[in-house]
C-alpha cells in the first residue's frame, strides 16, 4: 500500500505488515505497539496454533512413543500432550520443521524434510490469507484501533500469486533492512546457535548439491545438520535481500534495522512511517 502523508495521517485504523529477516526487531516492535492499542498478529503463532497444530503434535507424540513408559500411557489415554505456543515462544514450530541430514545427529531424511517444508509453506500462505479477516476481527471483536502483521522471515520466498498483493491491499508493507553491522550479528548468531528455517525448494536443492560437492558427500544422510545450517544461513540471507527489496519497491517502504532499534514509543514509530512515506514517495 502506497499512501500520501495526508492519507496516512487520516487513516483511522492503521494496518502495517513488518517484513524482514528473523532478528531485525519485528516482534520487539510489535510487542511495543501491542501496549498502545495495536492488535499483534503473529504469523508464526497463527501457523503453529491453527495450521500446523496437528502435525506438530503428531511429531511430538512420535518422539514420546519411543519411550515404552509413555507409549503405554498415551495409548490408554492416561495422559495427553498439547502445545504451549505463545507469541514469544514458538519453538514447537521450528522443532517440527527440523533440519536435514544425518538421523543420528537429529537430522531428517530429505523426503520428510521437504514434506514438512511444504506443509509450512502452505500454512504460511493460509495465514497471510487470514490477515483481512483478523484486521476486521481485531477492530470489531477485540476493540483494537490499529493492526500490526508480524510476518515470518520466509514471506518473501512463498512465490504464491496474489499473497503480496493481498497484504498490500490491506496493509502498509514495511521492509526492515539490515545494516552491515546487524547483518554480521545475525549471521554470527545463526552460526553459534543454528536453527531450523524454511527454504524455497529450488534454493534448497542448489544449496545441498553445492554443500555435498564441496564436502565430498554422497548422501544427504551424511550431512551434519548443524554444520549445514551454519553454512547455508549466509547464502539464504543474501538470497532473500533482493526479494525483500523487490516487494518493498513495488508495494511498500524500507527502513533500516537501526531505525527500528531507535523506536521506543508508538509516536516514534508513527513519525518514522511519516518520514519514509515522504522520502520514498
Amino acid at each position: 500500500m502506497k499512501l500520501t502523508l495526508e492519507q496516512f495521517r487520516s487513516w483511522e485504523h492503521k494496518c502495517v505488515t513488518l517484513m524482514g529477516m528473523s532478528g531485525v526487531g519485528k516482534t520487539r516492535l510489535s510487542a511495543l505497539l501491542r501496549d498502545h492499542n495495536w492488535f499483534h498478529f503473529s504469523g508464526d503463532y497463527r501457523i503453529g496454533t491453527r495450521y500446523l497444530d496437528e502435525p506438530i503434535l503428531d511429531n511430538i507424540k512420535q518422539q514420546a512413543m519411543q519411550v515404552p513408559f509413555l507409549l503405554d500411557l498415551l495409548r490408554s489415554d492416561s495422559i495427553y500432550i498439547r502445545n504451549n505456543l505463545t507469541v514469544d515462544h514458538l519453538k514447537p514450530v521450528s522443532t517440527f520443521l527440523g533440519m536435514v541430514g544425518d538421523p543420528e545427529c537429529g537430522g531428517l531424511p530429505l523426503r520428510e524434510f521437504k514434506r514438512r517444508q511444504n506443509l509450512h509453506r502452505e500454512a504460511e500462505i493460509d495465514t497471510m490469507r487470514d490477515v483481512p479477516f483478523f484486521i476486521h476481527k481485531a477492530q470489531t471483536l477485540y476493540g483494537y484501533r490499529n493492526f500490526v502483521n508480524d510476518v515470518g522471515g520466509s514471506l518473501c520466498e512463498l512465490d504464491e500469486p496474489g499473497i503480496i498483493e493481498l497484504l498490500a491491499e490491506h496493509t502498509l508493507i514495511l521492509y526492515i533492512s539490515t545494516t552491515e553491522e546487524d547483518e554480521a550479528q545475525l549471521i554470527a548468531r545463526a552460526e553459534s546457535a543454528p536453527k531450523p528455517l524454511y527454504y524455497r525448494e529450488a534454493f534448497l536443492d542448489e544449496a545441498l548439491a553445492e554443500y555435498m560437492s564441496s564436502h565430498q558427500l554422497e548422501f544427504v544422510a551424511q550431512i551434519d545438520p548443524d554444520e549445514f545450517a551454519r553454512w547455508v544461513f549466509p547464502r539464504l540471507f543474501h538470497s532473500r535481500i533482493p526479494r525483500y527489496e523487490a516487494i518493498a519497491a513495488q508495494h511498500g517502504y524500507t527502513v533500516s534495522s537501526t531505525d527500528i532499534a531507535k523506536v521506543e514509543t508508538e509516536a516514534d514509530f508513527l513519525a518514522l512511517l511519516e518520514r519514509v512515506i515522504v522520502e520514498q514517495a
